[in-house]
């Protein structure tokens, strides 16, 4: 039962925890190419992390993801997934799950699976080399498809994310159907979120989803679903393919009333909306006292304050994020 109820009566059962800011691509619509990180100081340590989690888990959560940045380049994170598996050993957490950019998949599916990891999203642009390395800016195709390989061996289920951009990926989707339904893949489409500075016009790169979906129409027979993940997806099946794809679309369609999720980046500091600035630390309590106390007490208020929705909207006239933070930061 969970004890985490927000001011409007949602139940907090999903909580989404990076684990670092720091990934191995650039992508344009993520992070600016020069990045600053943080200090190992200011980041929580595997130990911390663990803490953190157990003490949500211990509150309700039932659903815990880990992201990043790129959550696989981080020091010994297996110890970090390995021991949360002991949660869904002991029956309080129904799934452990990552978001991942598929480039350390070849090390590590195998140790997912055997963590208790079960599902996996991945994000995947663009099925073109040339244009996979100008988006990620340092990532190659090749070693993510190799790493989806390797996923599918281990018996992972994958889905695909792709973020819809105007101008770059918008003459793919069909090809990214017609793969995900070979490969046994489902498909989430995502438009770009205003987070942060990201050395670009994000007018330029925002395609609405609702003119995909139409377009997709054309080709494929998309049939209503009620198939949910937790997440802020809405999900259809693709008749001819028997897979699923999803849209989330946080700016033609506010998805917050059914919103039952947090994060936590990899600082300790608790977001109760990813399009919100509001926010708790929770690192302070953690790092204050041994016991949970302290910890139990900042995550109550947080919840408490929980708003109803969130602030995104590309603003044209000032070319500004509607979130100043990046979205590597937060965890994707």
């Amino acid at each position: 039962m969970s004890t985490m109820i927000d001011p409007f009566g949602r139940d907090i059962t999903y909580l989404r925890v990076s684990v670092t800011d720091r990934c191995d691509f650039r992508c344009v619509y993520c992070m600016a190419e020069d990045m600053t990180f943080l200090p190992k100081a200011e980041v929580l340590s595997l130990e911390e992390l663990d803490r953190l989690c157990s003490a949500f888990v211990r509150k309700g959560v039932r659903k815990l993801r880990l992201t990043g940045g790129e959550p696989l380049v981080r020091r010994n994170v297996m110890q970090l997934i390995r021991s949360l598996g002991r949660h869904l050993d002991a029956g309080t957490l129904d799934e452990l799950t990552l978001t991942t950019n598929g480039s350390q998949l070849s090390r590590f599916a195998d140790e997912l699976v055997d963590a208790g990891v079960r599902r996996i999203n991945v994000s995947v642009d663009t099925l073109n080399a040339e244009r996979f390395r100008r988006l990620t800016r340092w990532g190659r195709l090749e070693q993510v498809l190799d790493g989806l390989q390797a996923a599918k061996r281990a018996g992972l289920a994958v889905k695909i994310n792709a973020v819809a951009l105007k101008n770059e990926n918008e003459d793919e989707f069909d090809a990214l159907v017609e793969w995900c339904g070979g490969e046994g893949f489902d498909l989430c489409l995502i438009e770009t979120m205003p987070l942060g500075e990201i050395d670009g016009d994000r007018t330029t790169q925002y395609l609405p989803l609702s003119l995909v979906r139409a377009r997709l129409a054309r080709r494929w027979t998309l049939q209503d679903t009620d198939y949910r993940t937790g997440g802020p997806a809405r999900y259809m099946s693709v008749k001819e393919t028997g897979q699923r794809i999803g849209f989330i679309t946080p700016l033609t369609h506010n998805f917050c009333e059914s919103c039952n999720r947090v994060r936590v980046t990899c600082t300790g500091t608790l977001y109760m909306c990813l399009g919100q600035d509001d926010a708790a630390d929770l690192r302070t309590p953690i790092r204050a006292t041994a016991d949970d106390s302290l910890l139990d007490t900042a995550i109550d208020e947080a919840i408490g304050r929980k708003p109803k929705g969130h602030d995104f909207v590309i603003d044209r006239r000032a070319n500004r994020p509607s979130v100043s933070r990046h979205m590597s930061m937060t965890g994707g």
